[in-house]
């Protein structure tokens, strides 16, 4: 099962945001999964200044087939010009939550 499945690591302005787009990418059968972790704080390279927000953490597990679609996603419907969207292979696990992450997403 290695190399089947990805992580995707997602920034929002608000838990509302990450709420909507978690619920959407669900309904769409594009993750099987959504964790949503509010109150981080970012300091980040902004149009040539150090800047900082308080934003939330969207993580989001899908299969390889369908990260560049979760991906256009959340480029397409997101409030920030310039979405923080990192995907990361996931090289294992348990295979009972990777045989569910397949079976929960549409392939």
């Amino acid at each position: 099962m290695t190399g089947k499945f990805a992580l995707l690591y997602i920034t929002t302005p608000s838990k509302e945001e990450a709420t909507s787009l978690g619920r959407s990418l669900l309904e769409n059968k594009l993750v099987a999964c959504v964790n949503i972790i509010p109150k981080m704080e970012s300091m980040y390279w902004w149009e040539g200044k150090i800047a900082s927000a308080k934003e939330v953490v969207m993580i989001a597990k899908t299969t390889k087939k369908l990260e560049n679609k979760v991906i256009k996603y959340i480029e397409d419907n997101h409030s920030y010009d310039c979405p923080c969207v990192i995907s990361l292979p996931i090289e294992g696990g348990s295979k009972a939550f990777l045989e569910w992450i397949e079976n929960n997403t549409k392939n």
